[in-house]
């Protein structure tokens, strides 16, 4: 979900700020909370998507923080921590209305993994039902930018594939924008005033995708209190987006090929099988014949579902539209955040044009956003891009700012603030592999982990993996 608010609670103020640079690191926007009492004065002034709660906290513990929080805004999604829980504290937190509930020391991939469902589940159960607005033309496809031979084949395939039922397979690099692509099939569809349901198959842990995607009668399983509407329900007369399906099971698989082929759900517990009227647009980042040749995946299945394969170009591939875009996402991150940075000149221009843009256009809206709130204003230079777009060899030497602000500073803050800013870089660039983001950092894995460790983001046996 872009441009959440996520607010953090935790009197452990290293806890509390590594935690917050992770996700301002991830594109959201983070407040923090020294305590429970902190946490509610501030969620009464600002709209906020997600809270994430350590459970031992002064004034107001964690439990009371979260009965409140429902009480008073009862869609705010809510995860907690702790390492002091047991089974019965465990069970009155999800009573009071938790969605996720992790034990410190926990993994920074695991966090960002419930993060990212609890944003999706917000986002699902705050959706406006109504008439979507009918595309009569190109123009309707005008959030999709690029003027490329490439793109403008995407266009006409997009417009003639749209009002068919068919199914639709997006196959194309992370940040390629296969999502939009799907969106854009369905707001030109039949269907178009009527559910766009995204599921990402790859954040969904897999013990809990068949019943987020089929739905659960009360009683079918321990912890199903309740009957629950699945995925293909919700999308019932429109669309279902399965995004990242290359990562679903194979005992799924065998069940999504039932539902394509009869266009009957059975949700789990259930004795009757249900209709369903649902448009399936699915998506990957891997290569899922290369899959099925080694029996990761279903043939029968990728048959089915590529009936309409959609591959996606990427960036490096069309970089003569990296001038729109650059265009574009200034005049939105501008607005957005009350910066008046006019262009990018043309020595930026040159340099980002040489770069490969291995996260596509992800990671091109990624840099503007950054550069420009950085700016401020006034025109963007190469020196003002981050050392890899440069294209500077060898590894970036990184110095903290040096001006001593009039009314001074936290030393100590600083630097924590610059040390967990650099860990966090490491480890994205890594896909978090600590051994990797170690030699990034000049450090010992083990000073690594050390590190890590006393941020309460890794397991105490963490050192004996292989990674």
């Amino acid at each position: 979900m872009e441009n959440a608010t996520i607010l953090i609670a935790d009197d452990d103020r290293k806890t509390r700020d590594f935690v917050a640079a992770l996700l301002k690191y991830k594109g959201y926007t983070v407040i923090q909370a020294i305590d429970g009492k902190d946490a509610l004065d501030k969620i009464e002034e600002n709209q906020i998507q997600l809270v994430i709660t350590d459970l031992m906290m002064p004034r107001v513990n964690g439990l009371e923080f979260v009965k409140r929080l429902k009480a008073m805004r009862p869609d705010v999604i809510a995860i907690a921590y702790s390492a002091y829980g047991n089974y019965e504290m465990t069970q009155a937190l999800l009573k009071a209305g938790v969605f996720f509930y992790l034990e410190k020391p926990f993994k920074l991939e695991e966090l960002e993994a419930h993060v990212a469902r609890g944003l999706e589940h917000y986002q699902l159960q705050t959706q406006k039902l109504g008439p979507a607005p009918r595309a009569k033309n190109r123009g309707q496809l005008s959030h999709i930018i690029g003027e490329h031979s490439k793109m403008q084949s995407l266009f006409e395939l997009i417009e003639k594939v749209a009002n068919s039922d068919t199914t639709v397979l997006i196959q194309g690099e992370s940040g390629t924008g296969k999502e939009l692509v799907a969106r854009a099939i369905h707001d030109l569809s039949s269907r178009s005033a009527r559910n766009f349901i995204a599921v990402n198959c790859g954040a969904i842990p897999d013990e809990l995708l068949e019943s987020e995607l089929f739905g659960h009668e009360k009683g079918a399983f321990t912890g199903a209190v309740s009957k629950r509407i699945g995925r293909f329900e919700m999308a019932d007369k429109g669309t279902l987006f399965l995004d990242e399906i290359g990562e679903m099971k194979p005992n799924l698989q065998v069940k999504l090929l039932r539902v394509l082929q009869s266009q009957e759900l059975d949700p789990i517990g259930s004795t009757r099988p249900k209709k369903i009227d649902v448009r399936i647009i699915a998506a990957t980042n891997r290569n899922l014949e290369e899959q099925v040749q080694n029996r990761e995946f279903r043939e029968d299945l990728f048959y089915r579902l590529s009936v309409i394969p959609i591959q996606l170009p990427p960036l490096r591939e069309r970089k003569s539209d990296i001038p729109l875009l650059l265009g574009s996402f200034l005049k939105k991150i501008n607005g957005a955040n009350q910066r008046s940075v006019t262009e990018f000149d043309q020595s930026a221009l040159d340099a980002l044009m040489n770069y490969d843009w291995p996260g596509n256009v992800r990671e091109l809206e990624n840099l503007v956003e950054r550069v420009v709130i950085l700016k401020g204003r006034g025109k963007i230079s190469a020196p003002d891009l981050p050392e890899k777009y440069r294209g500077s060899a060898g590894r970036a030497t990184v110095t903290a700012p040096s001006t001593l602000p009039e009314e001074g500073i936290c030393f100590n803050s600083v630097i924590e603030e610059f040390e967990n800013r650099l860990i966090l870089q490491a480890l994205e660039r890594t896909g978090g592999n600590k051994k990797e983001a170690a030699q990034l950092l000049n450090l010992k894995r083990t000073t690594l982990i050390e590190k890590l460790k006393k941020r309460n983001l890794v397991p105490s046996d963490d050192q004996s993996s292989p990674d």
